[in-house]
């Protein structure tokens, strides 16, 4: 039997058949993959598996193969620094909750999901949740992002969660897709989620009196049904752990700088094939930034992450 895998525990995996019938199921001996990539878990939310019934009574099933993925995006595995751990597979969209305060997203947290995505060619956007406690100097912050993400070529969404009114366009540009939601605990992605698939209620806790605000409590990624017009496919929402850090891996230095897409336009110009956009001669990028053509943020973090990088090596 066929089924897209929606939770993953780690052990054990929610699948689910194109009927609706869902299926607790795990893997025993030898999985064959069709894409072999060294990951600290096999199969992730969004796979589609081969499985054979083990328990029909209470629908337990062992996963015997992964199919050929369109995609996957992954991360510095949380317990192996030297692995990469599937965050999700078959994505047709990366969307990262951010809130400028309480807590605050730095951009170079922002910039490491970016660069992620744009490695594994999967379109991202930009979500700034909370902006109703947004103080003056907070509003002037957010004005800052949508200048620098914009200009990147990224769609910046000012959005309260708990005000449905507030996410009519994020709705349309999540219908019929695949969607990837990340960010750090307690920006509101739990709240934002409740909000996008009335009755689902994923539990949140409050992250301080004053603010009233939900904090992420998701431990294991999952992947939820949207609703539809007319019973229609709605689109998916793959839901994952609040992250403290996005660890990039297996990032080449040289390529760095094309997963930056202000950058990718000046690259040609530079002198040197080689550039490394720091202190050569004749560097397009640098003179873009000294131009202002480049956020001198973004720049700043390219550099913090190529030193990263470099200091794998």
């Amino acid at each position: 039997m066929e089924g897209t895998v929606y939770k993953s525990t780690g052990s054990w995996y929610v699948v689910r058949t194109a009927d609706g019938t869902q299926w607790n199921a795990r893997i025993k001996g030898k999985l064959k993959i069709d894409e072999e990539i060294s990951s600290t878990n096999p199969v992730a939310v969004g796979d589609t598996v081969v499985f054979e019934p083990e328990d029909e009574a209470v629908k337990t099933a062992i996963i015997g193969s992964v199919a050929a993925r369109n995609n996957y995006m992954v991360r510095v595995s949380p317990h192996n620094p030297s692995q990469k751990h599937i965050i999700a597979a078959n994505i047709d969209m990366a969307l990262l909750v951010a809130s400028i305060t309480d807590p605050r997203t730095s951009t170079g947290f922002i910039d490491r999901f970016l660069v992620t995505a744009e490695a594994y060619h999967i379109p991202a956007i930009l979500v700034v949740n909370k902006v109703d406690i947004l103080k003056p100097k907070h509003m002037a912050i957010l004005g800052q992002w949508a200048d620098i993400y914009e200009g990147a070529g990224y769609k910046v969404l000012p959005v309260v969660a708990t005000h449905a009114d507030s996410l009519t366009e994020l709705k349309t540009l999540l219908a019929g897709k695949v969607t990837l939601f990340s960010g750090h605990s307690g920006v509101g992605k739990s709240t934002l989620i409740n909000q996008l698939i009335p009755g689902l209620e994923i539990r949140t806790n409050a992250v301080s009196g004053w603010s009233g605000k939900g904090q992420h409590t998701t431990t294991f990624a999952e992947m939820f049904d949207l609703p539809g017009e007319n019973g229609a496919y709605g689109g998916r929402i793959i839901d994952t752990p609040g992250v403290k850090e996005f660890g990039l891996i297996d990032i080449e230095r040289e390529l760095l700088s094309h997963y930056f897409p202000e950058m990718r336009e000046e690259l040609q110009h530079c002198r040197f094939n080689n550039c490394q956009h720091r202190n050569e001669p004749g560097c397009a990028v640098k003179q873009a930034v000294a131009d202002g053509r480049i956020s001198e943020e973004r720049y700043v973090n390219y550099a913090s992450i190529l030193e990263s990088i470099e200091k794998k090596w």
